[in-house]
């Protein structure tokens, strides 16, 4: 049964505590999937500032680490929210480690690469990819690994 809203998906949040997207209804989210011993890892730095920058204006920026690339998200839940705090003050919302490709995908992954798929295949190609979400809970653009925070932040604040 496919899901006809993103905010009936049921997610872990990196805490273990299961909830639903509901309570971010109504805000602009940027959904990615996150790895520490990433090239790309450096950006935790410019989602948290687009974060702070934002959050009050409705942005809310979702972390789900994934462990399908190269193995570099290979820690648990605490130790990976452990490094967000350390290394990069992360205050956005993180969820627990989750597969975004293959037959065990979190459905809430399906339903983002269905309704925008990527270059040429729908599967995610690496940790980082962000989708951006309106207030009306619609997925506007998908963003590749190598796409910055700071280089589509004109393009979000559109939605704000």
């Amino acid at each position: 049964m496919e899901q006809k809203e993103i905010y009936n998906f049921r997610v872990e949040t990196i805490e273990g505590r299961e909830e639903t997207l509901k309570e971010f209804k109504g805000k602009v989210l940027l959904i990615v999937n996150t790895a520490s011993k990433c090239g790309f890892t450096p950006q935790y730095e410019g989602l948290q500032h687009l974060y702070e920058k934002y959050k009050d204006q409705g942005l809310v920026i979702l972390g789900f680490p994934c462990n399908q690339f190269a193995g570099q998200e290979p820690a648990d839940n605490d130790a990976i929210m452990n490094f967000c705090k350390l290394n990069y003050g992360v205050t956005f919302p993180l969820f627990s480690k989750i597969k975004v490709n293959g037959k065990n995908a979190h459905p809430l992954y399906k339903y983002l690469k269905k309704k925008a798929g990527g270059l040429m295949v729908n599967t995610i190609k690496w940790n980082f990819t962000k989708f951006l979400i309106d207030r009306e809970g619609n997925v506007v653009k998908r963003f590749a690994p190598s796409t910055t925070p700071e280089s589509l932040e004109k393009e979000m604040i559109n939605y704000l």
